[in-house]
């Protein structure tokens, strides 16, 4: 990112960058800034724009080859190609051969690092992998947000306004212009104000849901099920992050017996670093066998669902009065 950043400043650009990774708001965030940067507002005869698998490469390598119209650069813009999935000689080639007045500029999704274009982007551009971030950087970077709008939190108010939105930075600033515009005219931001404007993220629910589980507290646990539902979550999506759920408990159970801290279990987990304590005092509710079991009937039914043998939504929803009605074992003792 410093990379690109420098460029910008520089105004002196390299002939091909490549944006990928699984942060979708700072793929757009960097498109945005060299789009803004190369190409001057309304400049619409040298800014190209592609996106999909049948992109026409001998199309792409014509246009490259074109000068530029009254302007220092032309700019093609290419997003989720597959160039970098699957075998495309013909654009790795020509990246060597792209002429200084032309810039390319690659957004994907997924790319193999072992793709012969993906090496020639990084020989002779710049390859930038855009990933989840860490708590610190997002917490820096909303603070950010926040002085610039003229607003305060306290550190465990900020700790459970993440804890609702989860780490996508896209949903996280979604979250913060409903939050901003309902605290206009205040200064603070405070717990209140939190609970009572922002949605749980869906993994946020099923945590709560599994937390429901936990407690025996079936009449919750079918609440938040249905709640999924009203959202459009497909069963079998609820499914797998029940299992998801119930395996980062299990990761979380285990890590911790063998005495790793919280910080390595955040890294090993990749969970963000304030929900640690959350995991490690939740997965004491259960025991490793159970966890085990627990998963084990999720396949179980998940079996079942694609065979046939059981409808989908009913299928999610008699495992969860299972669980939630199920007697767990003594914990800390077993095996």
């Amino acid at each position: 990112m410093q990379n690109i950043n420098k460029d910008i400043k520089s105004n002196c650009f390299k002939r091909v960058y490549l944006l990928y990774g699984e942060e979708a708001y700072l793929k757009k965030s960097y498109k945005k800034k060299l789009i803004q940067a190369i190409i001057p507002e309304g400049d619409t005869m040298n800014f190209h724009a592609y996106e999909g698998k049948s992109i026409p490469v001998k199309e792409i390598i014509d246009l490259a080859e074109t000068m530029p119209f009254f302007s220092e650069y032309r700019l093609i813009l290419m997003e989720n190609t597959g160039f970098f999935k699957t075998a495309s000689e013909e654009m790795a080639a020509y990246i060597k051969e792209v002429p200084e007045n032309t810039i390319l500029l690659f957004v994907e999704e997924e790319v193999d690092k072992r793709n012969k274009l993906f090496k020639a982007v990084k020989d002779k551009g710049y390859a930038c992998e855009l990933t989840k971030q860490p708590d610190s950087k997002l917490i820096t970077w909303l603070l950010g947000i926040m002085k610039k709008d003229g607003k305060k939190i306290k550190e465990e108010d900020m700790k459970l306004f993440l804890s609702k939105t989860g780490n996508d930075m896209e949903n996280i600033y979604q979250e913060w212009l409903k939050l901003s515009a309902y605290t206009e005219g205040r200064e603070e931001i405070t717990k209140g104000d939190i609970e009572e404007i922002c949605s749980v993220q869906i993994s946020g629910k099923i945590f709560e849901m599994i937390h429901a589980i936990s407690e025996k507290k079936q009449k919750k646990a079918l609440e938040y099920y249905y709640d999924l539902l009203t959202l459009k979550e497909p069963p079998m999506r609820i499914l797998f992050l029940i299992a998801r759920e119930y395996n980062l408990l299990l990761q979380v159970k285990q890590l911790e017996k063998e005495g790793k801290p919280a910080a390595e279990i955040a890294k090993i987990t990749k969970l963000q670093g304030f929900l640690v304590g959350k995991y490690i005092s939740q997965a004491k509710q259960f025991s490793v066998k159970t966890l085990k079991e627990t998963l084990a009937e999720c396949v179980e039914t998940e079996e079942a669902v694609k065979t046939g043998q059981l409808d989908g939504q009913l299928g999610v929803e008699l495992l969860i009065i299972k669980f939630s009605t199920k007697k767990q074992e003594s914990f800390e003792g077993e095996k």
